[in-house]
């Protein structure tokens, strides 16, 4: 199974959160500049994340996206079927059963051997990415127990900063 492009700009979004300071919500036009897409495809991936519960809206002027929950408490299995649906690789469609129907039985226990297979891929899959925590992958991520917090929507107020700067300096305004 390929991951959409999707569930690594939810992956990116639930990192953002899980640094992001939990007492000040991060803008959706923060998240929106720093993952580069539309704003109406981006809705949609942070409404998956908030109908799963992993992430709120906050309304109001100062309003954005939190964790739901704790990085701790959100593992790879939530984020991936938040964004992809269950895990469920195998989808039998009846063609084996088309295919080699003359076969009877046979294809139907070859079929349900094949699909027994896959469930197990699945189970296998489905428990490695809940056993990794958002927190555990950080924390391996930039090598350090603590994990630093930021105010992510200080960076477009920099920004906004440093052009004027630049451009007071440009039209000799300092």
């Amino acid at each position: 199974m390929k991951l959409t492009k999707g569930f690594e700009q939810a992956a990116c979004i639930i990192i953002l959160l899980a640094t992001q300071d939990p007492n000040i919500p991060l803008s959706s036009l923060e998240i929106n500049l720093r993952l580069k897409c539309s704003p109406t495809y981006l809705r949609k991936i942070i409404r998956k994340l908030v109908v799963s519960k992993l992430v709120n809206s906050v309304s109001g002027n100062n309003g954005g996206f939190t964790l739901a929950t704790s990085a701790e408490n959100i593992n790879l299995l939530q984020v991936v079927e938040a964004l992809e649906g269950p895990i469920d690789t195998l989808d039998d469609t009846g063609l084996i059963n088309e295919v080699f129907n003359e076969f009877g039985t046979i294809t139907g226990e070859g079929t349900a051997i094949l699909k027994n297979a896959f469930a197990e891929a699945d189970a296998c899959w489905r428990e490695s990415l809940r056993s990794k925590s958002v927190q555990q992958l950080i924390k391996e991520a930039v090598g350090e127990e603590e994990i630093s917090l930021y105010n992510w929507n200080n960076t477009v107020e920099k920004r906004e900063l440093l052009i004027r700067k630049v451009m007071n300096s440009i039209h000799g305004n300092d």
